[in-house]
């Protein structure tokens, strides 16, 4: 391994886990479509072994910036502990069986699942408004959250029916294959369901932290088991791991300066982008 390969991604990673902490969104969406497109267009020596590897490495990276973003939240006291628990519930056995799915599957059909996934996520970010007001009959209970700046939160927590559960399964599940799906469905929904979106990207950072902390260490138990531990691209994480830290404290200090709406619509937008190159190397790679 070269461990001077990579140095470029320390800068990167920081941008990279700042915007993911300010929107909510899993880091990872990002990182797959870095290491996936742009590593092998830089030379042979940059790409990496396989897809699952770039998953493995995205989710690694995630974890730790989600980490150093769950700590800056648990500072501003802004996360529903109880209402995340209530969505990993559901999440983190869905996410481990996704992973365990994941190397049985063949790289296009992955990379066409990621495709699919950020296109759908793309119009929901775009379309997603946080309602004027919330049903009775849908709101569990009334609760009130002041952080560390003395702004209060005053919101109902939603309830969580069968639709929301199977959201958070199938993100969850997709999360584990192809590293995007939780942080984007959790954001949604918690955004659409009527949560201020300061306490909603919190929350959706613990859901997501935890879920991918699973999947991440399933799947890199799984490579270092088929090819050792130079399996794992540890000249990578050396760069990632520290500018996600950064970035993940950079992100919830700017939370609020920023106007959600216009970063949402930023990231759908880029989405976009992603989803059709991903299409693209999928196609390739299936000889189509």
């Amino acid at each position: 391994m070269d461990f001077t390969l990579y140095w470029f991604m320390f800068p990167v990673s920081i941008v990279v886990a700042t915007c993911a902490m300010l929107s909510g969104i899993g880091g990872a969406a990002l990182f797959t479509p870095i290491f996936v497109l742009i590593f092998p267009l830089l030379g042979p020596e940059y790409a990496l072994e396989s897809t699952i590897a770039a998953v493995a490495a995205a989710l690694i990276t995630q974890t730790f910036g989600f980490l150093s973003g769950f700590v800056g939240y648990w500072r501003r006291r802004l996360i529903d502990y109880e209402l995340a628990a209530r969505i990993l519930w559901v999440a983190v056995p869905v996410a481990f069986a996704g992973a365990l799915m994941a190397s049985y599957v063949h790289d296009s059909i992955l990379l066409a699942c990621y495709a699919i996934l950020v296109a759908v996520l793309a119009v929901v970010m775009w379309r997603n408004r946080a309602p004027k007001a919330m049903l009775a009959e849908t709101v569990v209970e009334s609760r009130s959250i002041t952080d560390s700046r003395g702004h209060v939160f005053e919101y109902g927590v939603p309830q969580l029916g069968m639709r929301s559960r199977a959201a958070t399964a199938l993100g969850a599940f997709m999360t584990g294959m192809v590293s995007v799906g939780i942080g984007e469905i959790t954001i949604s929904k918690l955004t659409r369901k009527g949560l201020p979106v300061a306490v909603a990207a919190a929350t959706s950072v613990l859901v997501v932290i935890v879920t991918v902390l699973v999947a991440s260490s399933t799947l890199a138990a799984q490579l270092i088991r088929d090819g050792g531990w130079t399996a794992v691209p540890w000249d990578l994480l050396v760069y990632d791991i520290p500018g996600v830290l950064i970035g993940g404290q950079i992100g919830p200090r700017l939370q609020g300066i920023v106007a959600p709406h216009t970063i949402r619509r930023a990231i759908a937008v880029l989405f976009v982008v992603l989803a059709v190159a991903m299409a693209g190397v999928a196609w390739r790679n299936a000889g189509l």
